[in-house]
């Protein structure tokens, strides 16, 4: 009977994981790859690949969902979000959580993501859920993930391609940014700095229309 062969990527989408859970499942002994390509890459045999194999490990530890959207105006989003993640968790047998946040994703002071990272440290939880990378944090969510593999927590990324609010959100996160270094070279109230910021909302409403 011939075998099916996938990549570590295929693999761990398979089980419901992200790929550097099973990178430190090797580390652990737990689940060894079945071949590996002469340039080193991970093989794994889906045919005895079996899910529910793995959804008992971290019994003791819950699991928590983390949904976010940049603005007010987003709420619709942000209830999208947790209803899809709620669905997947309940599919999957699990116990969770849901924790939101209302803000630009280039904010680390979030009362929710302060929570989240809290729980991770403490060993809390066994398991993250996101539906987008870019829904935890714009910049520094590899420190995140870090953070969870150090703490032996999963971290399942329901969509690996691009967020669908991506552009509206970067949008908001730039004129964020410019909002506040031009504050502090020209002063918040300053013509320069309301010129300067109503010249990037035009260019960004223009890059957005095409």
């Amino acid at each position: 009977m011939s075998r099916k062969l996938v990549s570590i990527q295929e693999a761990a989408q398979f089980i419901g994981v992200a790929a550097q859970t099973l990178r430190r499942w090797e580390r652990e002994g737990r689940l060894v790859p079945d071949e590996r390509t002469p340039g080193g890459r991970r093989r794994y045999d889906l045919s005895r690949l079996r899910p529910e194999q793995f959804r008992t490990a971290d019994v003791a530890r819950r699991t928590v969902a983390y949904a976010r959207v940049s603005s007010h105006d987003q709420k619709d989003d942000l209830e999208r979000q947790k209803q899809v993640l709620e669905l997947y968790c309940a599919r999957h047998g699990w116990t969770f959580e849901v924790i939101a946040d209302l803000g630009t994703g280039m904010n680390y002071p979030k009362k929710g993501l302060k929570r989240l990272l809290d729980v991770i440290i403490d060993g809390q939880i066994g398991r993250l859920v996101i539906t987008h990378k870019d829904r935890l944090l714009r910049f520094g969510a590899e420190l995140v993930f870090a953070l969870c593999e150090a703490k032996g927590v999963e971290v399942v990324i329901l969509n690996q391609g691009e967020d669908t609010t991506f552009e509206e959100d970067l949008a908001k996160d730039v004129l964020k940014i410019i909002t506040v270094f031009s504050a502090r070279l020209y002063g918040s109230r300053s013509r320069k700095n309301q010129k300067l910021l109503d010249g990037v909302r035009q260019a960004v409403e223009v890059a957005q229309s095409c």
